[in-house]
Formats: structure tokens, C-alpha cells, sequence
């Protein structure tokens, strides 16, 4: 809102100053300063009216050193964490940008989920919450929503060259470009394509798994491109969720992805950088460069209360929404292939609880009893029964999404 305030300002009134509200940089800076004292300052706040409420975590003893300690510590602190995102994302982001629209919808819809699981545990003191079918009736509706504007949104287009043989037949205006000596025509247009790393130009078409129906496979892109998009959303919430399991470790984390993704916002949008990158350049999507800025100080800000020994719990309000914030913004950038490297610690904590359970149950039928290939799962708790430290865990575990994060940046350049 104060950027449209601004913007309007600058146009009308000779005010010195009011022109740095044009920059994305600029405007992601006081975001994330903002992000960090809406969590740090008011965030003892918001802990000592959950005190006061007594929404504190109920912990079953599951034999690890240290649990029972945590008991009755508040929960549901993901509130300072949706805080943190919103409010400087409405007063510097461009409330009109429909990918600042769509994150700002994702923040909530998955947010609110969450709140409804945490205060079923909370208030009707029912330990098991939101049933999961409910918990993916709203995964899958936010992957629905979010698929069906990306497809069909005018505003949400991306730029291709157009090769010199080609004839313009779309009503898409071809405009001329340079590129040091070279003149090229491109046009900005609905796709269905992504990045994709070790892949030729580091672009793929989704439409084209369906290229087997035939030459009209193009129909039926939207479908799987919807079905993508519903996949991911669920899948990464829930890995989030799942790696919600310790003092600062989804947190910490996820602060490391958030730049991450930030930094690809920036670039993708930005037409020298994407081309150097060799990466899709998605008109306004740098704009979303202000709401990871929110995100990266709202997580920071939170691991100052939620670091070991933690003061505070996310509860399913903050993991869910910060699962569907990652998938989401992903999506919007196309860079939602990169998703099992960027959120490699999230892939392996869902991993191996899918793999414990289903050992798990074979096992059982086959041998008659239940065997595990974990001491415990999630991984963490896994490393936990083998003695380590909650705080090395979650050390080790961030050093892992960093150097999994650098390693995403550079697959893009790879080609």
C-alpha cells in the first residue's frame, strides 16, 4: 500500500527521496528490517499472550533425551511467522502484481489450515487435530487455485525468442531485441515450460509428457500442469511439516531456501541476468523479491525465540504455511523442478517416514512383526535416538540445505 501511495506521490509531487520505492532492492531491504522487528520486538508479545492463554504444547513421551522438558512450551507461534510475511509485503510489495496476489492468498490459505489443526489440539484438546483427508482438501484447493491462475491469468506470461524462420501467427506482438551485435525477436506468452537443470536450454514443457495423445497433446497441458502444480504444493507443505520436528530446524531451513528463492525472483526477473543465466525471464516476478524478503526476516526473526533451548513452537500454523509458501512461490518462478535439491533436507525427512512406515507395514505382514530401518523417524529423531545433541543436529542439517542451495544456483548455469 505505501508503495502505491509513493508511486503515486513521485508522479504528481517533486518529493526528494520517493523515487527509491521503485527499486525492488531497496524496498526488499526495509521488508526483511521490518519482517525482523515485527518477530523479534512484538514477537515477546505474542509469546506472553500465548502464555497467558495457555496455549501451550502437549508432548508425548517418546523416549528422546530431553522432550518432557519442552512440555507446555507455547505453540502456534507461526502467527508472528504469518505477522512477519504479510504486513511489510502489503505496505512495500505491489498489491496489484498478481504473483504478490497469489503468494499473499497461499500465506493465509495455508496459514489459517494450520491455525485450525493447532487450536483442535489446543482448545478441544483432540492431540490428532485436523483430520488429514481435511489437511489436503485444502492442499489440494490452494495447488487448484494456484494452477488455474497461472494457466489462465493474462497477466502471467513468459518471454521467448522467436526464431527468425517462424512466422508470427498469435496475436502476441513480436518486438525486436539486441544482444551485443545480434537482433532477435521475442514475444511475451502463456507457457506451460520451466526450468529444468540437465536439461536441454534448461527448459521444460509439461504439455509434452502428454505428447504421445498426438499432435493436439497442447489441449490437454492444462491438466498436467494442474496436476504438477496440486503435487508439489502438498508435497512440500508436508515435508515441512514433517521437518518441523526440533528447536530451529524447519526455521533455519527454510530461511536458507527463502534467499534461495529470492535471489532466482530477482533474476528471473531482471532480462540481463535471466539471459546470462540462461533462465526463462518472467515478466514482474521480481516483485516477489519483496515478499522473500518477508519471509527470510520472519523466519530469522522467529529463530531467535524458537533456537535451542526454544521458547516458542511454530505448531502447524507456521510449518504448513511456510511449506506452501516455498511450493507456491517455486511454482510462480518456475523453478519448481529444483525443488527436490533446494529443499533436500525437506525431501529426506518425508522420505524417510515414508520409507518407515512402509517397511514398517510389510514387515509386519510378511515376518509378523513390524520392523524399521530407522531407529526412530523422522530422520532427525532418528539421529537424536543415536545421541547427538538437538543443536548439532539442526547445525549439520542447515549446513546441508546451504551447500544443497548453492548447488541449486549453480545447476541453472550448467548447460
Amino acid at each position: 500500500m505505501l508503495y502505491l501511495l509513493f508511486e503515486y506521490l513521485h508522479k504528481h509531487y517533486d518529493i526528494p527521496g520517493l523515487r527509491l520505492f521503485q527499486y525492488i532492492t531497496f524496498r526488499a531491504s526495509i521488508s526483511i528490517i521490518l519482517s525482523l522487528i515485527i518477530t523479534t520486538v512484538y514477537g515477546r508479545r505474542i509469546i506472553d499472550f500465548l502464555h497467558k492463554m495457555q496455549v501451550g504444547e502437549t508432548v508425548r513421551n517418546l523416549g528422546l533425551e530431553g522432550q518432557m522438558q519442552k512440555q507446555g512450551t507455547p505453540t502456534m507461534g507461526g502467527i508472528m511467522i504469518l505477522l512477519g510475511i504479510l504486513i511489510p509485503t502489503i505496505l512495500f510489495a505491489n498489491i496489484t502484481n498478481v504473483y504478490v496476489i497469489l503468494m499473499i492468498v497461499t500465506t493465509i490459505w495455508m496459514g489459517a489450515i494450520g491455525f485450525l489443526d493447532d487450536y483442535i489440539k489446543v482448545f478441544k484438546k483432540n492431540k490428532e487435530g485436523l483430520a488429514g483427508r481435511f489437511k489436503v482438501v485444502g492442499q489440494v484447493g490452494l495447488g487448484l487455485i494456484i494452477g488455474w491462475t497461472m494457466y489462465y491469468n493474462p497477466n502471467i506470461v513468459v518471454r521467448e525468442t522467436v526464431q527468425d524462420n517462424v512466422k508470427n501467427t498469435s496475436s502476441v506482438p513480436m518486438v525486436l531485441r539486441q544482444k551485443g551485435e545480434t537482433f532477435y525477436y521475442t514475444q511475451d506468452v502463456k507457457s506451460t515450460k520451466t526450468n529444468m537443470p540437465f536439461y536441454k536450454n534448461n527448459e521444460f514443457d509439461y504439455a509434452k509428457v502428454l505428447k504421445f495423445l498426438g499432435d493436439d497433446y497442447q489441449k490437454y497441458a492444462f491438466i498436467i500442469f494442474l496436476a504438477f502444480t496440486v503435487f508439489i504444493i502438498t508435497a512440500v507443505s508436508n515435508g515441512a511439516n514433517i521437518t518441523d520436528g526440533i528447536d530451529g530446524l524447519a526455521t533455519g531451513t527454510s530461511a536458507v531456501i527463502g534467499t534461495t528463492l529470492g535471489i532466482l525472483a530477482y533474476v528471473s526477473g531482471n532480462t540481463v541476468m535471466a539471459d546470462y543465466l540462461n533462465i526463462m525471464y518472467i515478466p514482474n516476478s521480481g516483485e516477489l523479491m519483496i515478499f522473500a524478503g518477508a519471509f527470510v526476516g520472519a523466519c530469522v526473526g522467529f529463530l531467535w525465540y524458537n533456537s535451542y533451548p526454544a521458547q516458542v513452537f511454530m505448531g502447524d500454523t507456521g510449518s504448513l504455511a511456510i511449506g506452501g509458501i516455498i511450493a507456491a512461490f517455486a511454482i510462480m518462478i518456475r523453478k519448481e523442478l529444483l525443488i527436490p535439491v533446494l529443499c533436500g533436507v525437506f525431501l529426506i525427512e518425508l522420505v524417510s517416514v515414508i520409507m518407515q512406515v512402509s517397511y514398517f507395514k510389510y514387515s509386519k505382514r510378511k515376518f509378523g512383526e513390524g520392523r524399521r530401518i530407522f531407529l526412530m523417524s523422522p530422520l532427525h529423531h532418528h539421529y537424536q535416538k543415536k545421541g547427538y545433541h538437538e543443536a548439532k543436529i539442526v547445525t549439520r542439517f542447515w549446513i546441508i540445505g546451504i551447500m544443497l542451495a548453492i548447488i541449486t544456483v549453480v545447476t541453472l548455469k550448467l548447460r
